[in-house]
C-alpha cells in the first residue's frame, strides 16, 4: 500500500525484491558495502540482505554518509497524482477520529471526488474509507500488544465508541478486541471431518463463521493442525451442528458454489484484497497471480500474491486453487498439488459440461 503509515522491514524487503514502484517515496535503501541509496524499484541488482538498511527519506540517507543511486535517481520529485495521494493518506492519518467524506478529503487535497476516488484506490488498492479503517486497525491492534486496555486501545486508534470497534474488528480481526489481545483465548471452535473422493476435509467454525477448512489425508492429524494453528482456542466436534455447512462445502466438489458462507479469518487488507478476488473466479476457470495482481491494482505484486494464496486457510471457499503459474503450471497448493490437479480437472469437466 502506497505510503502505509508504518511498514515493516520485511515488507520493505519485499518491495526491494518486486521493484515495486508503488514503494517509490515510502523509504529508500542503502546498500552498506557501495555506500549508495536507492528507490525500491530501482533496477539494480539485488543486495545481500544483510548489507541493507532503510531509510524513510533520501535525507535521513545521506545524513549516515550514502549517496544517491544514479541509475533510479532517488531524489526525483514524484507526480503530482502520487503527491497528492500521499496527502490525502496523510490527511486521514490525522483524522481518524472522525468520519472523512470524499468532498471533504477531496477539497483538502484539490482533487475532485470521482477523481481521489479512482485514482486513490489505483494507487493504494483500496479506497480511502477503506485505508482509514485499516489504519484504525493496525492502531488499534498494535495499542493491544502493547498491553493496553481494550477502551483505551480503541480510542487512541480513532473509534468513537467500543460497538464501533468492535464491529469493524468482527470483520477485519475475525474475532473481538480482547480475544485478539489474549491469542483467542476463550474463542469457542466447533469442528467435524468428512470423508470426500479427494481425501478428508476438516470444517471448522467460531460463531461468526468458518475459520478453518483444511484437507488431507487423516482425520486424527488434521484436527491435531487446528489445535496448533489455535493453540488458546476451547474445542468441541459438532458433526450434526455443522452438518449444513460442512455440506455446502464439500457441495463445492461438484461446482455448487451457490451458498455464501460467513467467514471468519485474520487476514491483512492486502490478504483480503487477493482473497477476494480468488472468489470472482468462475468455476472451471483459472487465472495467474499475475493476473490476480493486476486485477487488484497491484501489477507488480505477482509474488505477494502467491504468498496471500498460501495463507489462505480456507480450502475450496476461497478457491486458491484455482491459481496457476504464468506458463500454466499448476504451481504449490497448501493441501497438496496433487489434489490442485484433481481439483481443477474436474471443475473443467465439469465446465464443459455445463457448456454442452
Amino acid at each position: 500500500m502506497l505510503l502505509q503509515a508504518s511498514v515493516a522491514d520485511t515488507d520493505r524487503w519485499t518491495a526491494v525484491l518486486e521493484r515495486d514502484p508503488s514503494a517509490d517515496g515510502r523509504f529508500v535503501y542503502a546498500v552498506a558495502s557501495t555506500r549508495i541509496y536507492c528507490r525500491p524499484s530501482c533496477p539494480s541488482r539485488r543486495p545481500n540482505r544483510r548489507q541493507v538498511t532503510f531509510f524513510p527519506t533520501p535525507d535521513s540517507a545521506e545524513a549516515k554518509g550514502y549517496r544517491a543511486c544514479r541509475r533510479c535517481h532517488p531524489r526525483d520529485h514524484e507526480t503530482e497524482t502520487v503527491r497528492r495521494v500521499r496527502e490525502a493518506q496523510r490527511y486521514l492519518d490525522r483524522h481518524l477520529d472522525e468520519t472523512v467524506t470524499l468532498d471533504r478529503l477531496g477539497q483538502a487535497v484539490g482533487l475532485s471526488p470521482y477523481h481521489l476516488q479512482r485514482t486513490f484506490k489505483r494507487l493504494t488498492g483500496m479506497s480511502p474509507r477503506s485505508y482509514a479503517g485499516a489504519r484504525r486497525m493496525e492502531r488499534m491492534k498494535q495499542g493491544l500488544k502493547n498491553g493496553g486496555t481494550v477502551s483505551r486501545a480503541t480510542y487512541d486508534a480513532g473509534y468513537s465508541s467500543p460497538s464501533r470497534a468492535y464491529d469493524e474488528s468482527s470483520r477485519r480481526l475475525g474475532m473481538t478486541p480482547g480475544s485478539y489481545q489474549r491469542g483467542g483465548r476463550g474463542v469457542h471452535i466447533r469442528f467435524t471431518t468428512v470423508d470426500t473422493a479427494l481425501g478428508t476435509v476438516l470444517v471448522a467454525a467460531t460463531d461468526r463463521g468458518l475459520c478453518s477448512v483444511a484437507l488431507g489425508a487423516d482425520a486424527a492429524a488434521l484436527e491435531t493442525g487446528l489445535r496448533r494453528e489455535f493453540p488458546a482456542a476451547e474445542f468441541d466436534r459438532a458433526d450434526v451442528e455443522l452438518r449444513a455447512w460442512a455440506g455446502s462445502v464439500v457441495a463445492r466438489l461438484a461446482g455448487d458454489e451457490a451458498e455464501r458462507l460467513p467467514l471468519d479469518v485474520f487476514g491483512t487488507p492486502f490478504q483480503w484484497q487477493v482473497w477476494e478476488a480468488l472468489q470472482r473466479i468462475p468455476c472451471g476457470a483459472t487465472r495467474s497471480y499475475a493476473e490476480i495482481a493486476r486485477d487488484i491494482g497491484r501489477p507488480t505484486a505477482a509474488r505477494a500474491v502467491a504468498r496471500a494464496c498460501a495463507s489462505n486457510k480456507l480450502a475450496l471457499v476461497i478457491p486458491c486453487h484455482r491459481v496457476v503459474r504464468e506458463d500454466g503450471d499448476e504451481g504449490g497448493y497448501r493441501w497438496g498439488v496433487g489434489r490442485k490437479r484433481e481439483l481443477l480437472k474436474a471443475e473443467r469437466e465439469l465446465a464443459r459440461a455445463t457448456d454442452s
